[in-house]
């Protein structure tokens, strides 16, 4: 879905040896931490569009079209991460990643509206759908005009304003010559400097060369980064040498094949963010 800005290369370094558990178990330590004691806790759809979002002007690229449907990406993602809904397991008929259908799981409220809208059509949908039919269905991308109140709209829209809730953006009116547009420039820089650094360290100083030994939602943050072709705004600013190792290894993780690694995988949510790759991936 996105290529970032080629620059020389730099060969890889493999990460130190040690267990999946007791990796995993440190980078939710160390991401708690950041979370709790620095910046607000915000979804992985607020993350990926203020990565989107133009800090002056207060609107995604005209160019980007890919970030409607990465967040709905976001939103399975999300659910699963929460224990919401799963991916049926694997079975004869159904042993691919874009095969097996998302299963609901619990209705209990996730606190988020985006969230709960979308956990409602899940639950209410039988059967079931698979996760690249939930992305077409939440963006509204269906020739089927019986499914088309599955679409989630003006999710930007509703995401900025949460965030301007959060005091991380605010709301202006912009005139484009022929029509006004609400926009919503940035205005906590420090909590967008700190998700931005959160994707650079997870691609340099907390890189294992595993995506098993991953913490989930740091992995999930850069894939679907990648899909909504919004990596490229995490990482512009690192130096040249910086840069290329980032790239490198973020294209190993865009790059890998869903259906390998995800037969590796020990959770729900994992299972979901290949899905997510593969979704896109075939689109």
């Amino acid at each position: 879905m996105t290529t970032l800005t080629k620059r020389s290369r730099r060969a890889e370094t493999p990460a130190d040896g040690g267990s999946i558990a007791e990796e995993k178990k440190r980078d939710e330590d160390d991401e708690e931490i950041d979370t709790d004691s620095k910046s607000l806790r915000l979804t992985l759809m607020e993350e990926i569009l203020l990565l989107g979002l133009k800090d002056k002007e207060g609107y995604t690229s005209f160019w980007n079209d890919s970030i409607s449907s990465g967040l709905r990406g976001c939103i399975l993602v999300e659910l699963t991460l929460r224990g919401r809904v799963h991916l049926e397991p694997p079975s004869s008929r159904r042993r691919k990643l874009l095969d097996r259908r998302v299963l609901f799981k619990s209705a209990a409220p996730t606190g988020d509206v985006l969230l709960d809208e979308a956990l409602k059509h899940i639950k209410n949908t039988e059967p079931p759908e698979d996760v690249s039919s939930w992305i077409e269905l939440l963006t509204g991308e269906t020739w089927n005009p019986l499914k088309l109140h599955y679409q989630m709209r003006n999710v930007r829209e509703r995401l900025s304003k949460s965030l301007v809730e959060k005091g991380v953006l605010t709301t202006e009116k912009q005139n484009f010559l022929v029509f006004d547009m609400t926009t919503h420039p940035l205005t906590d820089s420090a909590q967008k400097q700190r998700l931005i650094q959160r994707v650079q360290d997870t691609l340099l100083e907390r890189w294992t060369n595993d995506p098993l030994r991953m913490n989930r939602r740091a992995l999930a943050l850069v894939l679907l980064a990648h899909v909504s072709d919004v990596l490229e705004n995490a990482l512009s600013s690192l130096p040249d040498e910086r840069y290329e190792l980032a790239s490198t290894r973020s294209r190993s993780l865009t790059d890998a094949e869903p259906e390998t690694v995800s037969a590796r995988v020990t959770t729900p949510a994992e299972e979901m963010i290949w899905a997510i790759l593969a979704a896109f991936n075939r689109s």
